[in-house]
């Protein structure tokens, strides 16, 4: 048991120090604050994120606060994971290939009361880490078209409260307050006929969201859930200094002035899931999510938010939870998602595939469990001046389980 301990503690102490280094190599995270990351709780992963209408009852569901209404009594959860991702970034004229490290969550929940339970998180919701030469865009109502080199850092952090009811047997309402905060850096060069403008800038953001969920079980087999984010603004503030080469005479235009920017307006959004237990072993998982970001108003330098549909099916099978061999009590998962995105530059949406696979390994004799995701997909296409993402990724998710105030039986 001490060997585990250590080994646990090594794994929460190696994440916890990865935490600022979690990062988006991805050339869309110039776009907005950054590229959003996934909900990664769990065995979440290997079902496509996909889980709307699942119970938080062996790990912490953070897709929906109602789970937590269905959270058993005197357990407690912790979760913590991060997933390193292998990318090919292809344009019409080059190939190149990065690899990183992700941060992904750390989490605990535990039951307030019988019908309860409580749950807090810390996780990225966005980063803005990338490093671009020469992208050439078009210049706007102009056959002409000028060059961006840029790099990044920074990004933006969730840290959710979330508390879930349970009405009877059957329905769970649930709340999630989220306190975002962060800040971006990033120095763009604009290379336009022989002038040359750089613009060195932090922006610092700070807000907070609701959302609202339930879930209901219309029988012990099927499950429905559905959740509802409320839109909110990110109020941002920024330091700048903008610097000016033409005819090879440098000028100073801005020297770390600090001044308001545009604020950072996250959408409306709607989400509706199932969940369906098919001979107890095998079980099904649909949902589908509606952000509006096109009624954000709100637009980058480079494109346009757009509305985003997302649509994610997962598949879990165990043969024996409670078989002497321990490989038939592991899981198994696999599950794929597809969204339309919410980014569209030059007229084409940045859309986004993925299908994965996955384990839930059991820890000894205990509700714990380690669960493995390898993930493949691809984001953006090769056309009209996008690049296109192949991706590669595994994810490791440490659920741990404990019972409290139960006393243990001497024999």
């Amino acid at each position: 048991m001490k060997n585990k301990i250590v080994l646990w503690s090594c794994f929460i102490l190696m994440s916890l120090s990865s935490f600022s280094q979690s990062i988006s190599s991805s050339p869309y995270s110039l776009y907005g604050v950054g590229s959003l990351y996934d909900s990664d709780f769990g065995y979440l992963p290997s079902i496509g994120s996909s889980g709307i209408a699942l119970p938080s009852d062996t790990f912490i569901n953070n897709l929906n606060p109602a789970s937590l209404g269905f959270m058993y009594q005197n357990h407690f959860l912790f979760d913590i994971g991060g997933k390193a991702i292998a990318t090919t970034y292809q344009s019409g004229s080059r190939s190149e290939k990065r690899n990183n490290f992700q941060f992904s969550h750390l989490a605990f929940a535990f039951p307030v009361t019988k019908n309860s339970g409580f749950s807090v998180s810390m996780r990225p919701y966005s980063s803005s880490v990338f490093k671009i030469s020469n992208l050439k865009l078009p210049i706007a109502d102009s056959q002409e078209y000028y060059y961006v080199t840029a790099q990044g850092s920074g990004g933006l952090n969730n840290l959710d409260f979330s508390y879930g009811y349970k009405f009877g047997k059957k329905l769970t309402l649930g709340a999630t307050a989220t306190v975002l905060f962060g800040n971006t850096v990033d120095e763009r060069s604009f290379l336009i006929s022989n002038s040359i403008t750089t613009i060195n800038k932090k922006t610092n953001y700070s807000g907070v969201r609701a959302t609202l969920g339930t879930q209901y079980k219309i029988d012990s087999t099927f499950t429905v859930g559905t959740t509802f984010k409320v839109p909110t603004r990110v109020k941002a503030s920024k330091i700048q200094s903008v610097t000016s080469i033409a005819d090879e005479v440098q000028s100073s235009i801005e020297t770390d002035q600090a001044s308001d920017t545009d604020d950072y307006y996250m959408p409306l959004e709607i989400g509706f899931g199932v969940s369906k237990r098919f001979k107890n072993n095998l079980n099904l998982t649909l949902d589908y999510e509606k952000s509006l970001w096109g009624d954000t108003k709100q637009s980058d330098l480079y494109g346009d938010f757009v509305n985003q549909d997302r649509f994610a099916l997962g598949f879990t099978y165990s043969s024996k939870k409670n078989a002497r061999k321990y490989w038939d009590r592991v899981g198994y998962a696999a599950g794929i998602n597809y969204d339309t995105g919410y980014l569209e530059v030059d007229s084409q949406r940045v859309k986004n595939a993925s299908f994965s696979v996955g384990l839930n390994l059991p820890i000894d004799n205990t509700f714990s469990s380690l669960n493995v995701s390898y993930s493949y997909g691809q984001k953006g296409r090769i056309a009209d001046d996008l690049i296109k993402e192949n991706y590669h990724k595994i994810s490791l998710n440490l659920s741990l389980d404990g019972i409290w105030f139960v006393k243990r039986k001497i024999e």
